[in-house]
């Protein structure tokens, strides 16, 4: 269950996800160089309209996808609170696959595993690099890139994942529909 889990902060406190008991948590893997980083703005929306009711985001930067999460987790905080305005909790910077991969990243993927891009500018291309390293890739649960959504309910059930690709109003429909 997402509750046996603890995550360090960008300020290296321990964060125990039992504290989020009762709800919505968004966990999202984020970059500050990366094409899908204008995604920071309506995730800081939904975190603006709905953190009221009950939704908490954990913004967890990741520097596996093409290094396009540099710098130190002061430095990726200050970009993102100085180009976005962020409010939401930002974690220490992580890995989401491989042997260092968060071991809630491990749980997160053995619940909901890959399912395909959807409809997108950047699926093809997305869908081509990842051929070419990988025949087999589409079938794994791994993190394909920056800014993949896990939607965890009230009671600390994965009960979505959102690709970079997905609608961020698909997104939001999702987090409103459980609180």
């Amino acid at each position: 269950m997402i509750y046996d889990y603890t995550i360090t902060t960008g300020k290296g406190e321990e964060l125990n996800l039992n504290d989020y008991r009762g709800k919505v948590i968004m966990v999202v893997n984020t970059a500050t160089g990366c094409g899908f980083t204008p995604q920071y703005a309506p995730i800081e929306q939904l975190y603006k309209d709905y953190h009221d009711q009950g939704l908490e985001i954990l913004d967890i930067p990741c520097n596996q996808f093409g290094g396009q999460a540099p710098g130190t987790d002061e430095e990726i905080h200050e970009f993102c609170t100085m180009h976005f305005n962020t409010t939401f909790p930002q974690m220490k910077k992580a890995c989401v696959n491989g042997e260092n991969e968060l071991p809630l990243y491990t749980y997160l993927k053995s619940q909901k595993g890959f399912e395909g891009f959807g409809e997108h500018q950047y699926k093809a291309l997305l869908e081509e690099m990842f051929a070419k390293a990988d025949p087999d890739w589409a079938s794994k649960p791994d993190i394909k890139w920056n800014f993949t959504k896990f939607i965890i309910d009230r009671d600390g059930n994965v009960v979505a994942r959102f690709e970079p690709t997905a609608d961020m109003n698909e997104v939001e429909d999702c987090i409103k529909s459980l609180l």
